[in-house]
């Protein structure tokens, strides 16, 4: 108060001494709040608000990824302009449709574009694939794991739909903070209703501020001035201030923090979900890019033992013709052997395109165009089979039993023998510990959890809006607002003991809640529905790593088989080869034995696949796989020690 009264007093010298008109003054003081205001908010550049937004979400995700995996790093939603597609399109100049398929920072800015210089192209520090001019680029799989991170067009959708869940937390933690608002009008009035015309100004600005508290508490206050200008009748002038100051207490439905805070605390969790949801999604994602980059290599593999089949069959067709010359071979065997190469080149060529779809598919998976030119680095798949072989390294490589040891007679009862341990991996644990870690690390099961708990919150709810509400308000206005009419009137001023107070209780009374009612039971089924949610996850977790584990007892028998079989199968294309030479047996025998051999080379090399598959999918269905913040796998060692992989 004591403010404002040297503010008039300041007033009246500056009238005094300069000789100020009171209509210039007042105008000012209005002009001064609006400039006041654009002073405050009016001055934010769209871009200020973007980066505002933009850091207000990524330490809300920082520090809830912090807390929640104990994991630290940055998070951003921006990628950088030279990401792996853009590169390729151009330094290959693969061809595209228009400015879109480079990025968003290339498109031409429609008019009335709000941000000059966004989105614009920012480099990366750390280029992870490099490229020799007219030559195709091989990409291992850890290059593949890194690219399809940060070119994957779900990967990004899913990154953004966690910025938006922060985005959304702000807006209600926002709720609970002080809020100030203001206006300024200038209105102009001519009424010549009356018997005597009244033409004038009025010009009127306001500032509010309010505050929500967590127990329910409504707190608001505002500051208004006027001044309005006859331009008839003397053309007189006032200056009028008003202050207004008022509160709004709930006592029965509606107080309480655990009832105001609930769209804040849900806010949160949404935030907590989603960010798990992202854990969980990244873990899924890095084994399917995996599967598809083996099961690519899978593909060219085939191709290989399609090609050198091929060229064994050209070789017998050759053979079975220099015979038939001599006499040893007749017609029919020539166009079996003929056939059996035209079958060949046909399995060959299929086997080519499978490759092709199958590499184009994968291009796709990581985000980058079909029409690429890359290959996939071979060496992963030797590699790979030295792992499979140093961590089961007792598999043998000739023909064994696998029934149980006793007579040799052919009618002695036979006992099969049952997959054991004795050459298990090291993730081949036992069942209730690969629950315990699915408990403790699968955060879809967290979510689940967390649901039946928001579940019980939002009954508290709706119960408490079956209550009777019961408000308090009070309200404080003093002060002389002034108008047209009111012009000729001294200037006005902020007088306490003139004021305006007012206190008032409402009650509504509960008789009609049918809408709260029906409300109310419906959170008592989404309850229920949250239960069996949670205990549908719970077995499905269970279920999965259930599965996971035999996968991998299957996987490494398919491996023991098809370890035996493909040296069985070599040494079988060997002899019949040796017997027709020396016309002990039939064609049909050699081409037998050859297809023999394909097959089991194709199915050694799934073998190998589906039994590292079966690990990354053992890992990712107990939660104990991880990922880095490059998309790289950080992998579960028996015994507590993650290693990058």
């Amino acid at each position: 108060m004591g403010v404002i009264r040297e503010v008039f007093f300041c007033r009246s010298v500056f009238f005094s001494q300069y000789g100020v008109s009171r209509y210039f003054y007042s105008r000012l003081m209005v002009f001064g709040m609006l400039f006041t205001l654009f002073a405050l908010v009016g001055c934010k550049t769209t871009s200020k608000y973007r980066m505002e937004a933009d850091r207000v979400a990524e330490t809300i995700i920082e520090k809830k990824r912090e807390q929640l995996l104990h994991e630290t790093g940055d998070f951003s939603i921006e990628r950088p302009s030279d990401i792996l597609r853009r590169r390729l399109l151009i330094e290959q100049d693969l061809p595209h449709y228009g400015e879109a398929s480079f990025g968003s920072d290339t498109l031409e800015p429609i008019p009335h574009w709000p941000e000059k210089d966004y989105p614009k192209a920012e480099t990366s520090t750390e280029t992870v694939v490099s490229m020799e001019s007219g030559k195709p680029f091989q990409l291992s799989l850890i290059q593949a794991l890194q690219v399809a991170a940060q070119n994957s067009y779900d990967y990004q959708t899913r990154k953004e739909s966690l910025f938006r869940k922060a985005l959304d937390l702000d807006l209600e933690a926002n709720d609970f903070g002080f809020i100030g608002r203001g206006d300024v009008q200038s209105q102009y009035t001519a009424d010549k209703s009356g018997a005597e015309a009244v033409e004038g100004f009025e010009n009127s600005g306001s500032l509010s501020l309010s505050k929500a508290l967590y127990n329910g508490v409504q707190i608001t206050t505002a500051l208004a001035v006027d001044f309005v200008k006859l331009l008839t009748q003397g053309e007189t002038s006032s200056f009028g201030i008003t202050g207004d100051a008022s509160i709004s207490i709930p006592l029965l439905r509606g107080a309480g923090k655990h009832i105001v805070t609930e769209p804040l605390i849900q806010a949160e969790r949404n935030v907590v979900y989603a960010i798990y949801e992202f854990e969980r999604y990244k873990k899924t994602f890095a084994v399917d890019i995996a599967r598809n980059y083996l099961d690519v290599l899978r593909q060219l593999d085939q191709v290989d033992n399609n090609a050198e089949s091929y060229k064994s069959l050209i070789t017998s067709a050759r053979r079975t013709r220099r015979l038939a010359d001599a006499g040893r071979a007749d017609a029919v065997d020539v166009g079996r052997a003929e056939q059996d190469e035209l079958r060949a080149r046909e399995r060959w060529i299929g086997a080519m395109m499978r490759y092709e779809n199958s590499l184009d598919s994968f291009k796709m998976a990581i985000g980058i165009p079909p029409d690429t030119d890359m290959k996939l680095d071979r060496g992963e798949l030797e590699r790979l089979k030295a792992y499979v072989w140093e961590i089961i390294p007792n598999i043998d490589h000739g023909a064994v039993s696998f029934a149980e040891e006793g007579e040799d007679s052919a009618d002695a009862e036979i006992e099969l023998k049952r997959p054991d341990r004795e050459n298990a991996g090291p993730l081949e644990m036992d069942e209730p510990l690969a629950i315990a870690l699915g408990f403790d690390h699968r955060l879809d099961l967290r979510i689940s959890e967390g649901k039946v708990y928001d579940g019980q919150r939002k009954v508290v709810v709706m119960a408490d809006a079956l209550g009777a509400e019961l408000t308090l308000f009070g309200q404080a206005r003093f002060g002389e607002a002034r108008s047209l009419m009111l012009a000729d009137l001294e200037d006005g001023s902020l007088r306490g003991d003139k004021g305006i107070y007012t206190g008032l209780f409402t009650l509504d009374l509960p008789f009609e809640r049918t809408a709260e009612r029906n409300a109310y039971r419906n959170s008592l089924i989404d309850l229920e529905q949250a239960v069996r949610d949670f205990q549908m996850t719970e077995d499905d977790l269970k279920y999965s790593i259930l599965t996971a584990l035999r996968g991998m007892v299957e996987a490494r028998e398919a491996l023991s088989i098809q370890t035996n079989a493909v040296a069985v199968a070599e040494e079988r294309v060997k002899s019949t080869e040796m017997f027709y030479d020396a016309g002990r047996t039939q064609l049909r025998e050699v081409q037998d034995a050859q297809d023999s051999w394909l097959t089991t080379k194709n199915s050694l090399t799934a073998a190998v696949v589906d039994y590292r598959m079966a690990e990354l999918e053992f890992q990712r269905d107990t939660g104990i796989l991880n990922i880095d913040g490059k998309g790289l796998f950080e992998e579960y060692h028996p015994g507590g020690k993650e290693n990058d992989q």
